[in-house]
């Protein structure tokens, strides 16, 4: 082809992405980012979603193959609802012991304070199952499923306010940029279905509001082809997926047809090998405008299954909705599924706000659990529940009898996991008579990210990507896989 006419081709190829029709540069934009950079089509695996594994991996044989993350936005309290502290009931409204603080640091929201009153929980708590795993009286449903969690008392983090902490939880950094473990995981061990991504964000908002933001479910400087693509509740869960009104399923397959055919030429003139992957990702996309639809209709569903989630599963977008999806994606083999569930920052209020959030949260998490593992799902899908620190022992505000409110507190905070290679029955680590140290087998961030990564049959300290003239990794720079919490 002489010059002139492949600047023809591009010309008029320029002109076909910028027209679009819904599901060109703009829908690619919204599934996967605008910027898609340094791409790897040469990998093994299926078209779109993120390709096949990188060469190597898994390191070794895996115990999970995919991810549910059920990440409460805003830091549970663990002394409300796992940690019961009974010698702590005679010590209402004492100053805690510098023996105890000795020294922390604490937020700006009570470093004011003129006292920082013990507050122990007004909650009842028991042992459940024949594990013994206590739990208050908030999550009866989580209670029942006691004998299937893996439960870490004894989590620790760096951060102290909630967007490094939260970053720092998703992405191994305090500090935004980096990208975050769906992406990793995405990156490692690529699809499993060529229909959906292979990575994807569910949002949902408790009582309370509290802002997220698209960086934590972000790539990067991975490939933006990684990031996770959220889906909404409502009529459109993908923003600009459905065609156009007047564009028949047939113009828009022959459209894809003809920016393939330009793209490669393109690809011909100039080797980037950016062009093959956005070419994949127009395909996605159009797979994705029929495997969408089918999957968030939940009405296909059995009555009891409905019923297992709580009342509010046929609310789009609400907790149950997005628990119950994420059962569906795992059947058709997404291979991480992040739900983010807002309203967990109960400075004030706590009381009445934990019960709110209890009440959404507690019956479909549960039932999500149990779920998977009655369809045979949970043995290799790992389910993981926690935020991104805890809540202290001594009151921010007013202590009252049956009011008080938490400030954050990272030096310790409880996580629970189930199925994936996990120990089933089993509660890690110990903390004191106040839920403020830990006392037995510290787990950091970085060590769970690690531990989480091998369950995946993942080596953490090899899953690297040169960036900027030195390998990252999701532990970067340290961590350990906590061998006890493995079955």
């Amino acid at each position: 082809m002489e010059p002139l006419e492949i600047a023809q081709e591009m010309n008029r190829r320029q002109f076909l992405g910028r027209a679009g029709l819904g599901l060109g540069s703009i829908a690619l934009g919204s599934l996967f980012g605008a910027d898609a950079r340094a791409a790897d089509t040469a990998r093994p695996g299926l078209k779109g979603g993120g390709g096949g594994a990188l060469p190597g991996l898994p390191h070794f044989p895996p115990k999970a193959k995919r991810i549910i993350y059920l990440f409460q936005s805003g830091a549970p309290s663990q002394l409300d609802l796992f940690d019961d502290k009974p010698r702590l009931r005679d010590k209402r409204g004492i100053e805690l012991p510098d023996s105890i603080r000795m020294g922390q640091r604490i937020t700006t929201m009570t470093s004011g304070q003129k006292s920082l009153p013990v507050a122990p929980s007004i909650f009842k708590f028991a042992r459940h199952g024949q594990s013994g795993a206590t739990f208050s009286d908030l999550l009866p449903h989580t209670a029942g499923i006691a004998d299937d969690l893996c439960i870490i008392r004894s989590m620790q983090t760096e951060a102290i306010n909630h967007d490094p902490a939260i970053t720092f939880v998703q992405t191994g950094s305090q500090l935004a940029g980096r990208p975050s473990m769906g992406a990793w995981v995405a990156y490692g061990l690529g699809s499993m279905n060529e229909n959906l991504p292979a990575f994807v964000v569910l949002l949902s908002r408790g009582r309370t509001d509290q802002p997220l933001y698209d960086r934590l479910w972000g790539s990067g400087f991975l490939p933006t082809k990684y990031q996770g693509v959220k889906l909404r509740g409502g009529k459109e869960p993908v923003l600009y997926l459905a065609n156009p009104a007047g564009c028949p399923a047939g113009l828009r397959r022959e459209m894809l047809d003809d920016m393939g055919s330009l793209n490669g030429i393109h690809h011909e003139a100039t080797g980037d090998p950016e062009i093959l992957t956005r070419v994949a990702q127009y395909e996605l996309a159009y797979r994705m405008q029929s495997s969408v639809p089918e999957l968030t209709d939940l009405s296909t569903e059995p009555r009891a299954v409905l019923d297992r989630y709580g009342p509010d599963v046929m609310k789009p977008g609400s907790y149950a909705a997005n628990c119950l999806l994420a059962r569906r994606l795992a059947e058709r083999g997404v291979r991480f599924i992040q739900l983010y569930h807002m309203g967990w920052d109960q400075h004030g209020d706590l009381p009445n706000q934990i019960r709110s959030q209890c009440r959404d949260t507690d019956q479909p998490s549960a039932a999500l659990v149990a779920d998977l593992k009655e369809r045979g799902l949970l043995e290799d899908t790992l389910v993981i529940w926690g935020g991104e620190f805890g809540r202290t022992v001594y009151s921010q505000g007013t202590l009252t009898a049956t009011d008080y409110g938490r400030d954050h507190h990272p030096r310790c905070f409880t996580i629970w996991m189930a199925g994936g290679g996990v120990k089933a029955g089993y509660t890690h680590g110990e903390t004191d008579d106040f839920s403020y140290n830990i006392t037995r087998d510290p787990v950091e961030v970085y060590d769970l990210n690690a531990t989480v990564l091998s369950l995946l049959g993942v080596d953490h300290t090899r899953l690297t990507y040169r960036f900027q003239g030195r390998d990252f990794r999701l532990t970067d720079v340290h961590g350990r896989v906590v061998k006890e919490l493995l079955a």
